[in-house]
């Protein structure tokens, strides 16, 4: 395991492959803003500051969740609030990094 592995940005092609074939949804945590520049197709965008308000919201999709920002560093921070509140969840790090995963 590598120091990126520790903060959820290491290669995961696999984990990524797994978690689609189960129905994942992708939540990208950047701004409003930021999402209209450019997202994954069929993407959520749920801010990271709301994130917390809508734990409830992301569990009755009753989904394995892929978070995704610009770089990978808010949606650690996504991945570790939805992880704290009993959510599958996936770091897929940058936006475009996971798009070309898919």
């Amino acid at each position: 395991m590598g120091l990126l592995d520790l903060f959820g940005l290491g290669d995961k092609s696999e984990s990524i492959k797994d978690f689609i074939n189960r129905g994942a949804i992708i939540i990208d945590v950047r701004t409003t803003g930021e999402f209209r520049e450019g997202h994954i197709k069929n993407s959520k965008n749920i801010v990271l500051d709301t994130i917390s308000s809508k734990i409830n919201e992301i569990k009755e999709l009753k989904k394995p969740i892929i978070v995704c920002c610009r770089s990978g560093m808010r949606s650690a921070q996504a991945a570790a609030i939805l992880k704290n509140n009993g959510v599958e969840v996936l770091n897929g790090g940058g936006w475009e990094s996971l798009q070309s995963k898919l």
